[in-house]
């Protein structure tokens, strides 16, 4: 598989982006590809966490962190697809002309979406600077709640900003916020089996994008 960079992108701030790159890198580093994490985002969390996941693990060849300027992301990311299958660029909580480097690169955008309008409402500008770029956007419906009339509003909404829907939703559960101040993924959890399916679903829809 050629490498491929996947960037993270919300307006809004505390909508899951580095929750979602994260478990996005180790389930795919757990079906065997090489994946490098790129944090952009000047709150650190990404690397945070990498940190916490060096000092229980070790090195792991197949899995590399790196930091960038918003404006550097595009050149590191190109040079690190030559090395890996999968580049994953986290992105601060804004949309203004600094992203637009990480999304010109991107192979697809990912737009996490919580259930409530003021997350819907932040949405419309990462899509229409994503369009700017031409970059493929798929929103996921993130820290839903099932059986609520509101998520059905908010993808209702997301679908008509003219955005392609991810069929996989991410529920709202305290496994990934666990998980990731210790530096793990909710596939390494076992105690986590409704949150390790989302994710394994949510990459099988991208690679079958990719296929």
């Amino acid at each position: 598989m050629a490498g491929r960079i996947i960037t993270v992108a919300q307006q809004k701030g505390g909508s899951g982006k580095t929750t979602m790159a994260v478990n996005l890198a180790v389930a795919l580093r757990r079906r065997g590809l090489g994946v490098a994490l790129i944090d952009t985002d000047p709150q650190g969390s990404l690397g945070r966490w990498y940190m916490e996941r060096m000092a229980r693990f070790g090195e792991d060849e197949g899995l590399e962190f790196s930091t960038s300027s918003a404006w550097g992301a595009s050149y590191e990311s190109e040079k690190l697809k030559k090395r890996f299958d999968v580049v994953i660029i986290d992105t601060p909580p804004k949309i203004d002309s600094d992203l637009r480097p990480a999304l010109r690169v991107a192979d697809l955008v990912l737009v996490p979406v919580a259930s409530s309008q003021v997350d819907l409402w932040a949405t419309e500008g990462v899509l229409d600077l994503a369009r700017r770029e031409r970059a493929s956007v798929l929103v996921v419906m993130n820290r839903t709640r099932p059986n609520t009339r509101l998520g059905v509003e908010v993808a209702q909404g997301a679908a008509d900003l003219g955005a392609t829907l991810a069929a996989t939703q991410i529920g709202n559960r305290v496994a990934y916020a666990e998980t990731l101040g210790q530096g793990l993924a909710v596939a390494e959890r076992s105690d986590a089996k409704p949150a390790r399916d989302e994710i394994e679903a949510l990459v099988t829809e991208l690679l079958e994008m990719w296929a």
